[in-house]
């Protein structure tokens, strides 16, 4: 019954960080049409008010050089061709900083929410897109009404600041009917670039009110109802056995690499029955004793296995075991409490090993601190 109730529950929870991965990989983000109108047309106002006089100087020039010509250059089309080939290039120079402008602001415009994204699954052909009874559907849906509105109220809103614009200008319009024919042109130029500059700021409201919307919009599609969220960790954190199974093999494969450290420990401590602890000391490279094996019960005596085989001294001492034990983590350093205990235990397997090639005296076996705080009973 669980199952069938699925499609009728509510999609009240936010989209999981695993979903909102797979929508990007799907190639969907949030998108912004309208980020993406107001940036080109801003860039665009904005670089023919920055770029257009030295624009208007290089095509007047361009006109001049064109224009301008001998009588053998007109009656040779080679030279027509060369003078067709450098207005061209001149014309392309001229207009590079604008078109460099524009480039950049179509390419930041559509990311500025989303973010840059390749998905080659966005482009992949789907049958379903072709599906007529389903674009009859889109064209008549709620989101489809909310473009229209988009639409009539864009217009609406450029028509009448353009409208203001107007009655704004109209003296000064009419006044350059009485200019020279120069500054007249530049007269008409200068107010088109900032009417046309004023007409972009339009878009700006336009995106402000947009981009909430789409990021809304794509948030809202991407939620999930209770069972998928349950469904999705599910799939992602696996089923309790396997999971079981994997940290099983995870603890003894760090058995197995444990085991393969023993042989290079200088010493193995034990409280025989129950606990074994390898250590090992370099005072070149080390700045205190570490752990390199720990085990109870039947690893600890296959700890002592090992060390025998390859002939690492086993001593034994219980609570200095027991206190090394309880305080340490394999491939760490001893608490510095024990660091006495630990120099002690290492200065008298030194003394052992000198007694046994008849250097020295054998030495008794002597009392290791433990604080306190260290110390274990079992």
């Amino acid at each position: 019954m669980a199952e069938e109730n699925d499609n009728s529950q509510e999609k009240t929870e936010e989209a999981t960080p695993r979903r909102l991965e797979k929508a990007r990989e799907e190639g969907q983000t949030a998108r912004s049409k309208e980020l993406a109108t107001m940036s080109v047309l801003l860039a665009g106002a904005g670089g023919l008010l920055i770029f257009g006089a030295s624009l208007g100087q290089s095509m007047e020039n361009i006109m001049r050089h064109s224009f301008v010509l001998d009588r053998d250059a007109i009656f040779d089309t080679g030279q027509m061709a060369l003078h067709l080939m450098d207005a061209t290039v001149d014309a392309s120079w001229a207009s590079m900083p604008l078109m460099i402008l524009l480039f950049i602001a179509a390419v930041i415009g559509p990311i500025g929410i989303g973010g840059i994204l390749f998905s080659g699954k966005a482009v992949a052909p789907k049958l379903n897109r072709m599906d007529p009874l389903k674009g009859l559907k889109r064209m008549f849906s709620l989101r489809s009404l909310i473009e229209l509105v988009k639409a009539v109220a864009k217009v609406a809103l450029v028509m009448i600041i353009a409208i203001l614009i107007l009655d704004v200008r109209t003296e000064d319009l009419l006044a350059i009917t009485g200019e020279p024919p120069v500054p007249a042109m530049e007269h008409v130029l200068w107010t088109l670039g900032w009417s046309f500059f004023l007409l972009a700021c339009a878009t700006i409201i336009i995106a402000v009110i947009d981009v909430p919307f789409q990021i809304y919009d794509h948030q809202k599609k991407l939620r999930m109802t209770k069972q998928e969220v349950k469904d999705e960790y599910k799939d992602t954190e696996g089923k309790p056995e396997v999971k079981g199974r994997i940290r099983q093999l995870q603890r003894e494969m760090a058995q197995r690499r444990m085991m393969a450290d023993v042989p290079t420990a200088d010493v193995v401590i034990t409280n025989p029955t129950h606990y074994a602890v390898a250590l090992k000391y370099d005072q070149k490279t080390m700045a205190a004793p570490i752990v390199v094996a720990k085990g109870g019960d039947e690893i600890a005596f296959k700890i002592m296995e090992i060390a025998r085989e390859h002939k690492v001294d086993i001593l034994r001492t219980p609570p200095l075991t027991r206190a090394v034990y309880h305080n340490t983590e394999v491939g760490g350093e001893i608490p510095d409490g024990l660091y006495m205990a630990i120099a002690q235990v290492l200065a008298y397997l030194f003394q052992m090993r000198r007694f046994r090639r008849g250097l020295g005296p054998k030495p008794g076996m002597p009392e290791f601190p433990i604080p306190r705080d260290l110390r274990r009973d079992l």
